[in-house]
């Protein structure tokens, strides 16, 4: 079976991927088997378990891990510890790029956590580009209902060829279906999966009003059960493969019940702040994909405005060890 067959099987395993796996049936992995360092020295601290990472910002750098293979869908998952007290201008990501391949066209699937002065909360930003797109941002912002600092929280991203879903605790928060009027802006492209922490002050905090105040640091960002459960690609022998269980797995996998919709729809009246959909200075008119809500947009409209930036160009860079893969 060729490549392109081979490829089309396992697109038809990810079709309707799009609820939340059985968390604790999937397998965790040590930090060295599934990633491997990227940027910031010692700053980055593998646990003596060696399933937990800290990754740690300071006046010297930040620092950040990225998974050993690419991927071309799955389900990638990590429960995370913010750092406490006074956290502007700090940005923890995570997410799936392949911009150290694709530098002009990438793909790029986001977790961002933006960090806030002292008793102001943390926020979660969702974002996605294709092909390069980054002219035309698709993110949302939320509040958190909960302190990310006091403990670990699961945040996990669904990623097959027509949706996109993100979760927080296995809830369901935000999907991304793929339509035709989309073109090459859904992610298609094998990725990698990255996490890093960063110095975000130009537009992290109130659009760069608050900075990161180095007199807090070391910032901390703590890591653990971390799962890459998708199909992995050799980007030169163009072989697909999938680790144990997860053709099966894919194969079990169901919508988004009820339930979950009704606890995502009611999440997203309460805690998102802005949606890429209702942004009039940005897009005159909504973008092909959007279902326009005239209540939400009235909601909204509250919170603006609204600063954004891009992970720095050189954290999608990484060394990718090569492993071993059976054909499939």
């Amino acid at each position: 079976m060729g490549f392109v067959a081979r490829f089309l099987v396992f697109m038809s395993l990810f079709t309707g991927l799009v609820s939340g796996f059985a968390l604790q049936k999937l397998p965790l992995i040590q930090f060295d088997e599934g990633y491997t360092h990227l940027f910031g020295d010692q700053n980055l601290i593998v646990n003596r378990d060696g399933k937990s990472v800290r990754l740690i910002l300071d006046e010297r750098t930040g620092s950040g891990f990225v998974s050993n293979d690419i991927y071309l869908h799955g389900f990638f998952s990590s429960s995370i510890k913010l750092p406490a007290d006074y956290s502007a201008g700090v940005v923890i990501a995570f997410y799936l790029s392949n911009g150290d391949i694709y530098e002009k066209n990438h793909d790029e699937i986001d977790f961002e956590f933006l960090g806030n002065i002292r008793g102001k909360e943390w926020r979660i930003q969702t974002n996605i580009y294709g092909n390069g797109s980054t002219h035309l941002g698709r993110e949302e912002r939320y509040n958190l209902w909960f302190d990310p600092t006091e403990d670990f929280h699961q945040y996990s991203i669904m990623w097959s060829h027509s949706h996109i879903i993100f979760y927080v605790d296995n809830i369901p928060i935000r999907e991304v279906k793929r339509t035709a009027s989309m073109g090459g802006d859904f992610p298609a492209k094998p990725m990698s999966l990255y996490a890093t922490i960063w110095d975000g002050s130009k537009w992290a905090t109130n659009g760069g009003k608050y900075g990161v105040n180095y007199k807090f640091a070391p910032y901390v960002a703590q890591f653990t059960d971390m799962i890459l459960h998708g199909c992995a690609v050799d980007p030169i022998e163009k072989v697909l493969s999938c680790q144990d269980g997860a053709a099966e797995d894919l194969r079990l996998a169901s919508e988004i019940t009820e339930s979950q919709r009704k606890k995502m729809d009611s999440l997203r009246r309460k805690h998102m702040t802005y949606s890429y959909c209702y942004d009039r200075t940005r897009y005159k008119v909504a973008l092909p994909e959007c279902v326009v809500n005239p209540e939400e947009a009235k909601r909204l409209r509250v919170y603006d405005p609204v600063t954004f930036g891009g992970i720095p160009h050189r954290h999608r860079h990484g060394k990718h060890r090569s492993k071993s893969r059976q054909s499939i």
